[in-house]
C-alpha cells in the first residue's frame, strides 16, 4: 500500500508541474505575442542598403528555436504579401541526423570566422562548383522537413544558381567583381567575386571515356534511387558523341562488368545494358570503384576524357574498403594519371552526402544530388560539356584586402575548401576544377574603416588540365567600385546574397543569428528576372519562414538544432 501511495503521489506531482509549465508558456505567449512577429520582419529601407537595422531574433532566441510542423495557412500579420495560394504542401519538420556508424563520422565544418585585417589580411580557398547541398534541401523541403544543419554547405547553394558572369575574352575564365552594402548587417557591405568559365560546344569536346559505377545493392531498390539512376544514365548517353565510348559497372554483394567500353553511338546495346540493372545484397563501393577506375585509366590522356560517374545512395557497408580514406586510398595513382570523378546522389535515409562530396572532391571532380528527372536532364543535359570536362584545374583564389580600408571580413562558406595562405602559389597543392561552361561565385561580408581607396586585390591562380604550372592573374577592387545601395546592385548580386544568407541562418552560424528570413525572401523576390530556378528558391524560403512563423505564432516552438 505504501508503494502504491507513493506512486500516486509522484504522478500527481507530475501532472501539478506538468499543468504549471503549460500555463506558464502560455502566459509569456501571451504576454509577448505581438513582438514575435517582430523575429522575422525588415524593412524596406533596410533592403535598399540604408543604416536602419532589420527586426531579427536575438542570438539567444535563434540557438534556440526550431519549429517542427504547422497547421494552418492563414496569413501571418506583418508578413511579405504572399503569392496565389500553392497546392497544400506538407507540414515543415526538422530532418533528423544520421547515424554515425563505421566511416560516417563527418562533422560539420564550423563557419568562417570574422577576421580583422590587423591579424590577417589574406583569404585563400579552393573553387567549388558542386550543388548536392543545395539539391537536397530542396528534396527536404519538398518532404516537410529542413535540412541537418550540417549538410547545408553555403557555396554549394549560391553555385547551383546561373548568374550572367560575362564570357572570356581570352583564357580560360573571366573574373567579376561586385560590391554593396549588407542587408543583414547594418554598416557592413558585401563583396562578390564570380568566376565563369569558357563555354565549349558539343563539337569541340575531347573524346570522352565515360565508366558507370552503378549501385545495385538492395538499397537502390526504391523508385527514386536506381530507377531514377538509370533515366539519368541514359541521359547523359544521348548527349555524347558518336566518338565517345561508355563502360557500365556495378556493384552489390560483389562487383560486375557489366558492359565493356562501347562507342555511344550503340545506343540500343547500352540502354538494354541500363535498363536490366535490377538491385539486391549489399554494397561493396570501394570494391567497384577500383574496376571503374582501371577502365577509364585506359582512355586517359592529356587530350581525352576518362571519368568515373558513381551513381549511388551512399551507402557503404562491405567490401574491402569502406571508409572515404581508404577508397580514395585505393584510386590515389589513377586520380594523378587524369582520371576524373563524379558523384551521383539519390534517395534519402542512408545517404552519405559527407562520403560523396569527400569523394568528388578529391577525385577531381564534381558531386550532384538528383531528386527528380528534371535535377537529372539539368545536370546530365544542359550542363552535360561542364559535368564532363575540366577546363582548369587546381583553380586557388586569394583574396587580399587593404589594411587601410578594410577593418575585417568573413568569407561564407568554402570552409572544408580552405587552402593555407602560403600555399596558395605551391603548386603541388591539390585545388578545385572548373568545367566547360561552369561559373564560381563567393561572398565576403567586409567592415569598412571609411578611409582607403582600394578595398582588395583578388588573384587567381590555376593550371591547364594537363599542365603541372599554374598561371596567375590579378585583379583590383578599388572603393568606387562599391554600390551606394543594395538596390543598385545587379540582380544577380542580391540574388545570390539572398541564397547565401538563407544558407547561413539554416547552418546556424554565429554571424547570422540576427539576420533576417524575411529579408531573404524579399531580396530574392526581386531578383527572379523570369528564372523558373529562382522563383522555385522563393517558394522554398517562403514555406520555410511561414513554418516558422506558424510554428512561432502558434506557441509549438521545439527545442531542437537550433531551427
Amino acid at each position: 500500500m505504501k508503494k502504491k501511495a507513493a506512486k500516486n503521489s509522484s504522478l500527481s506531482t507530475i501532472a501539478t508541474v506538468t499543468v504549471l509549465v503549460v500555463v506558464g508558456v502560455v502566459a509569456i505567449i501571451t504576454l509577448f505575442g505581438d513582438n514575435f512577429r517582430k523575429l522575422f520582419g525588415a524593412s524596406a529601407s533596410a533592403l535598399a542598403g540604408n543604416d536602419e537595422v532589420a527586426s531579427a531574433p536575438s542570438p539567444q532566441l535563434l540557438q534556440k528555436k526550431t519549429m517542427r510542423s504547422f497547421g494552418s495557412n492563414d496569413a501571418y500579420e506583418g508578413s511579405p504579401p504572399a503569392a496565389a495560394a500553392p497546392a497544400p504542401a506538407p507540414a515543415l519538420a526538422v530532418a533528423p541526423a544520421e547515424p554515425v556508424t563505421a566511416g560516417n563520422t563527418h562533422v560539420a565544418e564550423r563557419p568562417n570566422p570574422f577576421t580583422l585585417t590587423s591579424e590577417d589580411t589574406l583569404s585563400t580557398f579552393a573553387v567549388d562548383v558542386d550543388t548536392a547541398s543545395y539539391a537536397l534541401f530542396r528534396r527536404n523541403v519538398n518532404e516537410g522537413a529542413l535540412p541537418p544543419r550540417e549538410s547545408v554547405r553555403v557555396e554549394e547553394w549560391v553555385n547551383y544558381f546561373k548568374y550572367r558572369l560575362p564570357t572570356p575574352e581570352k583564357g580560360d575564365f573571366h573574373v567579376d567583381l561586385e560590391g554593396a552594402p549588407s542587408p543583414f548587417t547594418s554598416g557592413r557591405q558585401l563583396i562578390k567575386v564570380g568566376l565563369q568559365g569558357r563555354k565549349i560546344g558539343k563539337s569541340q569536346r575531347k573524346p570522352t571515356h565515360l565508366v558507370f559505377l552503378a549501385d545495385t545493392s538492395g538499397s537502390m531498390g526504391q523508385p527514386d534511387k536506381l530507377p531514377l539512376a538509370q533515366r539519368a544514365m541514359k541521359l547523359m548517353v544521348d548527349g555524347l558523341n558518336e566518338q565517345d565510348t561508355v563502360a557500365l559497372v556495378t556493384y552489390a554483394g560483389s562487383v560486375r562488368d557489366v558492359l565493356p567500353p562501347t562507342p555511344a553511338s550503340e545506343r540500343t546495346k547500352l540502354f538494354a545494358a541500363i535498363d536490366a540493372l535490377t538491385s539486391g545484397g549489399g554494397t561493396a563501393m570501394g570494391d567497384g570503384m577500383q574496376i571503374a577506375y582501371q577502365h577509364a585509366a585506359k582512355n586517359a590522356g592529356p587530350d581525352k576524357v576518362a571519368r568515373v560517374v558513381v551513381l549511388t545512395d551512399g551507402d557503404t557497408n562491405i567490401g574491402r574498403n569502406q571508409s572515404a580514406d581508404a577508397i580514395l586510398e585505393s584510386v590515389r595513382g589513377y586520380v594523378q594519371e587524369g582520371v576524373t570523378l563524379s558523384t551521383i546522389g539519390f534517395g534519402m535515409g542512408n545517404y552519405r552526402d559527407d562520403l560523396m562530396e569527400r569523394l568528388a572532391n578529391k577525385g577531381n571532380g564534381n558531386c550532384y544530388y538528383i531528386d527528380s528527372e528534371k535535377e537529372a536532364r539539368r545536370v546530365f543535359q544542359e550542363q552535360l560539356a561542364g559535368t564532363l570536362e575540366v577546363i582548369a584545374k587546381d583553380v586557388k583564389v586569394q583574396v587580399e584586402f587593404d589594411k587601410v580600408a578594410v577593418r575585417g571580413y568573413r568569407l561564407l562558406g568554402y570552409e572544408n575548401r580552405a587552402i593555407a595562405d602560403q600555399d596558395f602559389r605551391n603548386d603541388k597543392v591539390d585545388a578545385g576544377e572548373i568545367g566547360a561552361g561552369h561559373s564560381v561565385t563567393a561572398l565576403y561580408e567586409v567592415e569598412l574603416t571609411g578611409e582607403g581607396s582600394k578595398v582588395a586585390t583578388v588573384r587567381v591562380r590555376a593550371k591547364t588540365p594537363s599542365g603541372s604550372e599554374a598561371a596567375e592573374q590579378s585583379f583590383a577592387f578599388p572603393r568606387e567600385q562599391l554600390h551606394g545601395k543594395l538596390a543598385d546592385a545587379s540582380s544577380d548580386m542580391r540574388f545570390a546574397t539572398a541564397v547565401a544568407g538563407t544558407a547561413d541562418i539554416l547552418r546556424g552560424a554565429p554571424q547570422a543569428s540576427d539576420w533576417s528570413l524575411s529579408v531573404a525572401e524579399e531580396l530574392a523576390q526581386g531578383a527572379i528576372d523570369g528564372m523558373e530556378d529562382r522563383e522555385e528558391f522563393v517558394s522554398l524560403l517562403r514555406r520555410v519562414r511561414e513554418a516558422k512563423l506558424e510554428n512561432v505564432s502558434s506557441g509549438r516552438t521545439t527545442y531542437n538544432r537550433g531551427y
